[in-house]
Parts: structure tokens; C-alpha cells; sequence
């Protein structure tokens, strides 16, 4: 190839540049624009929330001596408000959201907010598929470290399970910016649960450790395998209420139990509560085992506190859930 045809490529190339250059100039242009868009949106939201509680409370003083025509526009207007709300409110799910305090901690003052449907239901079935995945990885881990007594495979499980529930809370705060409805319990077991993994990675090595390490890998192995099942029919339920328009694109599998798995998914309860009984159990010997051997380290009284804390609210959440929805059924 001649030094001539090269200058030519090069210049054919120079060409090609120019129309990227002028193809970002306008991409910034849009992107000034929707940062305009984007403010002037946020401001006739607050114009249409300031103007919507002047009518609320003026309709609260309307509610004495009405005709029945009155009574009747009086009551539209209620409707018409609470529908105003709900539209205003899926506005906002197009547009950036605040992060909140716990992934500015994390993760700095970042605008996590994905703009996009298409990705955020992408989003979404990637922290399934990371739930499924090291679920299963869990479950074999477990499973080793019933069969193998070592220090460093212990450890390394351990970790795993603090690596996890950090990494699920940090997906689950983007998930909540981004529209999914995550009921407050669920997010605080995976708090726990993250706090409850880093008290065993430091729980040193002992006697007590010992007496308490082949059951909690037990009730790892039989958790695993429950909420193994538990992602896999919720997600093929999701997908159904979602066809029906009877869920939200942006709902998420959970450890325990809500009211839209009743359709479906009640033959999963005896298995559930056979884990809140796990964890109660769990607690009691944790219990035992902080006044016998004698000199229990902390850990043993602070781990009997934490499955104490997550039998307990995941027992109480089902509960409510199971009475409300029998009732229905009556």
C-alpha cells in the first residue's frame, strides 16, 4: 500500500471524525435540554402537589351542609386527586430520583436513577439472576463445610454470606430509587443479615463456635434450598400478575411471604415456617451456649440477639399476611 492511498484513507477517516465530532455536539445539546426539561418537570410536579393540598383542604371544609349534587362533585374531586396522584407519582419514576442516605454513604453523592423502562426491568432481572446464582453457590458451600471441618472454607463462606448482603442492600437501595416496592421488613432482614455475617466472621475459633458450627450449616444448607424454590415459583408468579397487570414491572422476589404469592405459592408456607423455627432454634442454643461451656465470647449472646430479631419479624410479617388473606377467601 502507497503512501498516497494511506493519505486518502486518512482523509476519508478525517471525514468520519468530523461527523462524530458533530453528532456528540448535539448529543451534549440533548443532554442540556434534558437536564431543562428534566427541572421544569420537578417544578409543575411541586406547582401540582401545592395546588392539589389547596384543594384537599378546602374540600374538608365543604363536607358540612351539601346537597346530594354537591356531595357527588365533592366526592369526584376526591377521586380525581387520588388519581392525580398516582399519575404525578409514575411521572416520577421517569425522572431522577434522591438516592437516600444510604447509598450516599455508600456510594457518594451518585444520581443512581435509571431514566430507561427497558433498563430498569434489565436491572431488575439481573439482581434475580444474581440471587439465584449465589444462592446456589451458597447452598454448595454449606454443604462442603458439612463435610469438611477447615478454618479457611468456613471463613471464605462467611464471607461470602457478608459479601452478598452487602452487595443485595446496595442493589435492593438502586431497585427502591428506581421504582420497585420492597416492603421495609425485607429490606431490614438483609441489613441484619449483613451485620449478623460480619459478627461471625470475627466469632474466633473455639469450643463454642464448634458446638454451634455444624447446626448453622444445617440451617444454611435447609434455607438455601428453601428460598432456592422461593425465587424460582415467585418469578414464574411475577411474570403471570404482570401479563394480568396485577403487579408492577419493577416488583422483586423476597425471602419470605406477601400477599400476591397466596395465588400459587401457599404450599411454600410449611417450609418457610420451618425455617423462622430454624432460626428460633438457632437462638435458644445460642442462648444455652452463653452460660455453658463458660466464658462464651460476645458473639455468641450478640448471634442469639440476631436470629432472636429475624424469627421474630419474619414470623410476625407472615402472620399478618396469612389471617388478612384467609379472610378474604371466607
Amino acid at each position: 500500500m502507497n503512501i498516497d492511498t494511506l493519505r486518502n484513507e486518512w482523509d476519508e477517516l478525517t471525514k468520519e471524525y468530523n461527523e462524530l465530532e458533530d453528532c456528540n455536539r448535539r448529543y451534549i445539546e440533548l443532554l442540556e435540554q434534558l437536564h431543562s426539561h428534566q427541572q421544569k418537570c420537578f417544578n409543575e410536579i411541586k406547582h401540582q402537589r401545592y395546588r392539589m393540598n389547596q384543594i384537599t383542604a378546602s374540600l374538608k371544609q365543604c363536607k358540612t351542609a351539601q346537597t346530594p349534587e354537591e356531595k357527588s362533585k365533592v366526592e369526584e374531586l376526591n377521586k380525581n386527586t387520588l388519581k392525580r396522584k398516582a399519575q404525578i407519582h409514575e411521572i416520577e419514576q421517569s425522572l431522577p430520583t434522591n438516592s437516600g442516605l444510604y447509598l450516599k454513604i455508600i456510594l457518594g453523592d451518585v444520581n443512581v436513577s435509571i431514566l430507561n423502562r427497558n433498563d430498569k426491568v434489565r436491572y431488575k432481572d439481573d439482581y434475580e439472576k444474581f440471587k439465584l446464582i449465589l444462592n446456589v453457590i451458597g447452598l454448595l458451600m454449606a454443604f462442603l463445610n458439612l463435610i469438611f471441618n477447615y478454618r479457611a472454607l468456613e471463613l471464605a463462606y462467611i464471607f461470602l454470606l457478608v459479601w452478598y448482603y452487602c452487595t443485595l442492600t446496595i442493589r435492593e437501595s438502586i431497585l427502591k430509587v428506581n421504582g420497585s416496592r420492597i416492603k421495609g421488613w425485607w429490606r431490614a432482614h438483609h441489613f441484619i443479615s449483613t451485620a449478623a455475617a460480619g459478627v461471625l466472621l470475627v466469632w474466633p475459633q473455639g469450643e463454642h463456635w464448634q458446638l454451634f458450627r455444624t447446626q448453622f450449616m444445617y440451617f444454611n444448607v435447609y434455607i438455601n434450598i428453601v428460598q432456592y424454590l422461593q425465587f424460582g415459583y415467585q418469578k414464574g408468579l411475577l411474570y403471570r400478575l404482570k401479563a394480568l397487570g396485577e403487579r408492577h414491572n419493577m416488583d422483586i422476589t423476597i425471602e419470605g411471604f406477601h400477599s400476591w404469592m397466596w395465588r400459587g405459592l401457599s404450599f411454600l408456607l410449611p417450609f418457610l415456617f420451618g425455617g423462622y423455627t430454624f432460626q428460633a432454634y438457632n437462638a435458644w442454643t445460642l442462648y444455652k451456649l452463653t452460660t455453658y461451656p463458660p466464658g462464651a465470647p460476645w458473639h455468641v449472646s450478640v448471634m442469639c440477639g440476631f436470629f432472636l430479631l429475624l424469627f421474630s419479624g419474619n414470623i410476625i410479617t407472615t402472620l399478618l399476611v396469612v389471617p388478612e388473606k384467609i379472610r378474604e377467601r371466607a
